[in-house]
Formats: structure tokens, C-alpha cells, sequence
């Protein structure tokens, strides 16, 4: 029954659920203006909403995993990387990799535009895949839901490794690709074109919409 339900052409609500990765203020509202103007020329934040409106329209389960670290750094495991996060210099003992944002502040909290509303369900995260250590999958598996569809960023980093987790789990897959992006070369338009078509369906938000049913 749940291998037909993944191959079904349609999106019904009742084995469905969208996840909202990382929509975070730090994310969606930046504070440099090169990432608002990048965000705003490609209609990121207004693709979300009608996204999420289409997916309650029809009751289907949404949820946001979202990044949570501890103030601390307890919960951050420093590793020698060739660069930073942007492919820049960085990743050194000197200089590691840390997470943009921490639980409490004003920047990890969910982007008023598209939050959550009763019914959906925050799922902390530690590490780029939403599932790892996470109850994600529970919940997903308790509704019903063997499908889900994925917005957010960055297409490389975070939805990448969920979308590649999702996979190993079973779970059919739709990448919304124009709510999701990444700033780094072309990077999203590899993964779009390149890696996503062989997990999944990539979709517009109108085609992803169009398919979402009661």
C-alpha cells in the first residue's frame, strides 16, 4: 500500500507533509544586504507562503525543523574543513566552522511570514539532516505520511542531507526548487538538475500546488 501511495502522481494530504527547513529569520530576513537583494530577486519568501498556504488549504501536516544549538557550543563539534561555509578561507583549528545562529536568539526564531499555526510541529535539529537524532521520522510515520515535499536552504547543505536521509528512509520526495536556494556558484541548479531528479520530483510551487489534494 505505502509503495503505490509513493509512486501515486498526486499529493494527498493524508501520506503528505511538507517541511519547512530552516525558516528562520537569520535565514529569510539577513542582515547583509547582498542576501535580502539575493532572496528578493528570486521571490523566495512569497513562493514559501503560497507553498504552505496550498499545502493548509488542504490540511495537509506541515513541519519545521529548525537549527536549535546550544549558546554554549556544547551540542558543536569543532573538524578541520578546507574552507568555510561559504567556500571561503576558514575550517582551520584557529578558525572552524560554527553555526550561524543560536537557540534563543532573535535570528533562530521561525520567519513571522511563514510560521507555524496549530497543528504544525517544530522539530529541533543539531545537525544539518532533520533526521539525525531527531523525532522527525516518528511523527511523519505516526500520521501516515510517506511523502514529503522540502523548501528551504541551503539546497547544499541542510536539504541536501535531508533529502539524501528522506531517500534512505523510503520516503517519496518532492524539492520545491524554486523555494530553495543556495548562494554558492551554481550549486543549486546542480542539485536541482543533477542529484534531486534521481531521489525525487523537482517541482515549482505552482506545479507542486496544482498536485496537493484533500
Amino acid at each position: 500500500m505505502a509503495r503505490v501511495s509513493r509512486l501515486n502522481k498526486f499529493l494527498p494530504a493524508s501520506s503528505t507533509a511538507l517541511i519547512m527547513f530552516d525558516a528562520l529569520n537569520g535565514y529569510l530576513h539577513p542582515a547583509d544586504p547582498k542576501k535580502v537583494q539575493f532572496l528578493a530577486e528570486r521571490n523566495i519568501l512569497p513562493n514559501m507562503q503560497r507553498l504552505i498556504t496550498g499545502a493548509r488549504k488542504v490540511g495537509m501536516n506541515t513541519f519545521y525543523p529548525s537549527g536549535a544549538h546550544a549558546e554554549d557550543g556544547s551540542d558543536v563539534v569543532a573538524r578541520l574543513t578546507d574552507t568555510d561555509m561559504d567556500l571561503g578561507p576558514g575550517g582551520s583549528v584557529e578558525k572552524p566552522i560554527v553555526p550561524r545562529f543560536y537557540r534563543g536568539g532573535k535570528e533562530a526564531e521561525i520567519a513571522p511570514e511563514v510560521a507555524p499555526v496549530a497543528g504544525d510541529y517544530v522539530v529541533p535539529k543539531h545537525r544539518w539532516n532533520s533526521f539525525h537524532q531527531t523525532d522527525l521520522d516518528l511523527q511523519l510515520r505516526c500520521r501516515g505520511v510517506d511523502t514529503i515535499i522540502i523548501c528551504g536552504g541551503s539546497t547544499d547543505v541542510g536539504i541536501a542531507s535531508t533529502v539524501f536521509a528522506a531517500r534512505d528512509l523510503d520516503y517519496g520526495i518532492v524539492v520545491v526548487k524554486d523555494c530553495c536556494y543556495s548562494a554558492r556558484g551554481n550549486n543549486n541548479e546542480f542539485f536541482m538538475e543533477r542529484v534531486f531528479p534521481r531521489m525525487g520530483r523537482v517541482m515549482t510551487v505552482d506545479q507542486t500546488v496544482a498536485l496537493m489534494q484533500p
